[in-house]
């Protein structure tokens, strides 16, 4: 049955997944467009619901009769369609994913990514799918912005999907988990006009093939302090004096992926 109506009780229900309340009591997530409905389709996820154009419906008939049940597809009006969705212009395809679909956080990761408190949810995509890229293990998330927002899923370019998270309501919560990873160094990057009389290193001479775990904060306040006390090692990433810092999400670029150059070189 094809949906014409923004009436519908689909609709006020599907965009209650947009905040993160509705996300946390349905346990569910909304993935906008063809790209990340191919990445469920790759990954084998199972949606519990795949809402569409008849246009859509049409071009992809195929695909549909030999993956998914009709039950599990809803019929809309591209206007009903663009009711739901943040995106101006939709594609033609919504795809709702249970939670519990999305991978499971190692026990022992080796590389592990920290991030305090990031409020932009362009600069977490990012952050998400470089660390998918430079074969980071497990993201750990200490407040920010929420990993299943739609403009974060649609910035990370699917990697949300692959990627193992936690998130930490508390500092203290994320200092206990931490400090029971044994072995593991801990780094953070450093200005060297503020930190002058602490040893640093340029990001590429610390030995990232040891268990790692790199921490990144606030674009605004930066790390919160008692994270940053329990480093163990300070890096800089040289670079103009014409600028004070970088963005986090240019920042984290070379860090992540030294570990897997280094790898590279090493074989």
């Amino acid at each position: 049955m094809l949906i014409t109506s923004r009436r519908n009780p689909l609709v006020s229900r599907l965009r209650y997944l947009h905040e993160a309340e509705g996300r946390r009591i349905n346990k569910l997530i909304l993935l906008e467009g063809n790209h990340l409905f191919q990445e469920v389709i790759r990954l084998g996820l199972i949606p519990s619901e795949i809402v569409i154009t008849p246009r859509f419906l049409e071009q992809n008939s195929k695909l549909f009769k030999t993956l998914y049940d009709d039950s599990l597809i809803k019929l809309v009006t591209l206007d009903v369609l663009k009711s739901i969705v943040t995106t101006k212009n939709p594609d033609g395809i919504l795809t709702v994913l249970p939670i519990i679909q999305l991978p499971i956080v190692p026990l022992n990761p080796s590389f592990l990514l920290i991030l305090d408190r990031l409020q932009d949810p362009g600069n977490l995509g990012t952050l998400m799918r470089t660390a998918l890229a430079a074969g980071v293990e497990s993201l750990w998330l200490r407040g920010g912005v929420d990993p299943w927002h739609p403009k974060v899923l649609r910035a990370s370019a699917g990697a949300a999907l692959s990627l193992p998270l936690v998130r930490f309501s508390s500092t203290s919560e994320l200092l206990q988990q931490i400090q029971a990873l044994e072995g593991m160094q801990r780094i953070a990057t450093r200005v060297p006009e503020k930190y002058a009389s602490q040893p640093l290193q340029p990001y590429w001479q610390l030995d990232w093939s040891r268990p790692t775990a790199l921490f990144l904060g606030n674009e605004g306040s930066g790390l919160d302090p008692f994270l940053e006390n329990i480093c163990t090692n300070g890096v800089t990433i040289p670079h103009s004096s014409s600028v004070e810092s970088l963005n986090v999400g240019v920042a984290a670029a070379p860090l992540l992926l030294e570990r897997f150059r280094q790898k590279l070189v090493s074989i």
